[in-house]
């Protein structure tokens, strides 16, 4: 297991920042090769005012956010996941959280249509990152202007948080942001692709990856009060709720949030390298580690790099 400055932890398990907080670079693929792209999205001046569904509001402080973020972007960098930023000056509060925007699947992107309206509008710089990087692009909603006023065939919602990607299957969440269209236009642009599309309905959670997400090896660690579990192979429930959340990094690695460190033990005992980073500011805003970068696997950054 590895500490937020990268270096290995202790023999208690615990994990504890270093005085210059950046992780090792040691962890990157042989030759020291990326992996792949990451769109990361610097947290908004207006950060505190997110929108928060199921926890009660408390303070968030936006300097010590946009330190935790450099952080989570370092930890990225330094397992070979090349950061390219999306937008400047970002007016939107919610932006950070970009998963919610595109859901990218093979070789294409499918820029999403978020179930809170005010959220929108944070897909237009999305959809500009992708261009850059020559990734291809669709839109959820289709063609033209859906949300003109009076539009005959208004399209479905979805929040790319719902969508939870397990080898060829995509396990899509039925709750609070993502509906039945928006899940039926996903399914109709990905069958044609190979995937199939189980749809999971949540309860009591933002986003399905608020309660289940994958292991590098595929086993699923999840909450099973927050969801129905029966499209779903089984599961094994961490040791805290944080623990239910874990970017794949590559080659075994994980990346695991600071609040989960009985979990963060636990995949270190299992043989999976994990990387903690300490996401407090975004768990005030339902946040997690998930949420706060979009990988594109084999993509080149190039100069869009941050």
């Amino acid at each position: 297991m590895t500490r937020p400055d990268g270096r290995p932890a202790g023999g208690s398990g615990r994990a504890t920042p270093a005085p210059d907080g950046a992780p090792r670079t040691g962890d990157r693929p042989p030759g020291g090769a990326p992996r792949g792209a990451a769109l990361v999205r610097e947290p908004s001046p207006r950060l505190a005012d997110g929108i928060v569904t199921h926890l009660t509001r408390s303070p968030v402080d936006v300097d010590l956010a946009r330190d935790q973020h450099r952080r989570y972007v370092e930890a990225l960098a330094a397992h070979g996941w090349q950061p390219v930023p999306v937008g400047d000056g970002d007016p939107h509060p919610d932006g950070v959280f970009v998963e919610d925007t595109a859901v990218v699947v093979g070789d294409l992107a499918v820029l999403t249509r978020p179930g809170a309206p005010t959220r929108r509008a944070e897909v237009a710089a999305v959809r500009a990152a992708l261009t850059r990087l020559g990734v291809a692009t669709v839109d959820l909603a289709g063609p033209g202007s859906p949300d003109t006023p009076g539009a005959p065939d208004r399209p479905g919602t979805l929040d790319g948080g719902d969508v939870l990607q397990v080898g060829d299957t995509v396990y899509v969440g039925r709750g609070d942001r993502t509906d039945a269209a928006g899940i039926r236009r996903l399914r109709s642009l990905l069958e044609p692709a190979g995937r199939r599309v189980v749809p999971v309905s949540t309860r009591g959670t933002l986003h399905l990856k608020s309660a289940v997400t994958a292991l590098p090896d595929g086993t699923l660690l999840g909450l099973t009060e927050l969801l129905d579990a029966d499209g779903l192979p089984s599961m094994r429930r961490p040791p805290e709720p944080e623990g239910a959340h874990v970017v794949p990094l590559g080659d075994g690695g994980v990346l695991l949030a600071a609040s989960a460190p009985r979990t963060a033990q636990w995949l270190d005992d299992l043989g999976f390298a994990v990387t903690v980073v300490d996401v407090g500011e975004f768990e005030k805003l339902e946040g997690c580690v998930t949420c706060l970068s979009v990988l594109l696997p084999g993509v080149a950054a190039g100069e869009a790099a941050a």
